[in-house]
Parts: structure tokens; sequence; C-alpha cells
């Protein structure tokens, strides 16, 4: 018997679209279970403090660290997440966000995702934010 969480999602092969790098163009969720809705996530530590001043690589990492806080209390794992939005204040800083990404989300779960550059987010100091969806998988 696999033990490996089953994906709350079935990614789907758009023909015509080119693979994206660690998204999937389509998801669907075949499984009956529970919404967790993830608000955007700031690079602020647990006492509010601002993680890597100017630093995104540093910044991605407690965003990332954020989301996987806020999935684990809402019953969740990264293998139920279905979708991403990244807001970057310098997309050419994309790389960077993928790599940490890799640290956190498995290989196998490519969730669907939209990237956009922004001028502001709530604070000057922050240069990235990142909302999720998950599906929680019934019983």
């Amino acid at each position: 018997m696999d033990d490996e969480p089953r994906p709350a999602n079935r990614q789907i092969d758009v023909p015509g679209l080119a693979p994206g790098p660690g998204y999937s163009h389509a998801v669907s969720v075949d499984v009956p279970g529970r919404l967790v809705v993830l608000s955007g996530q700031i690079p602020l530590d647990s006492a509010g403090n601002l993680v890597g001043p100017g630093d995104l690589e540093a910044q991605t990492q407690q965003v990332f660290a954020n989301l996987e806080t806020a999935l684990t209390a809402a019953g969740a794992r990264w293998e139920h997440v279905v979708r991403l939005g990244y807001f970057l204040r310098d997309v050419s800083g994309v790389g960077v966000v993928r790599a940490v990404r890799a640290e956190f989300v498995p290989e196998r779960v490519a969730p669907a995702a939209s990237l956009v550059e922004v001028s502001r987010l709530v604070r000057d100091d922050f240069l990235v934010e990142i909302e999720a969806l998950a599906v929680v998988p019934a019983g």
C-alpha cells in the first residue's frame, strides 16, 4: 500500500501550450473535499518582523514558511495546493522564487499559478507576496 499522500488535484495536459516550469496550465479537482483559501503571505516572522530586508531569497523563504504554517493550521499540505498566485516587485527575480518554491513544493505537485509584477505591495520593503488555494480531500 502506498503511504504517499494523494494530491487533491489532477494536472491536465493541454495540447498546444508549452509546458510551464513548475506549474500546470490547468488543474482539475476530482475529489470531494474542503476548500482552503490562504491570503497573500508576506515576509514577516511570527513576531511581525521583516525577514530579509532587500533580499528576495530570504523574503521568499519566509513567505513559503508562512504559507506552510497556514496550510498546516488548516489541516492541509503542499500536495493539496491547487493554485498559487505570486506578486513580485520585480519579475526578473522569478528564478529565485522558483528555486525557493522547489524547497517547499514537492516536484510531483504542480499547481496552477499566476505571476504578476506590481509597483508596490502593502509595505515598500516587501518584495514578494504569495497566495494559495488548496483542496483537502474528504475523509
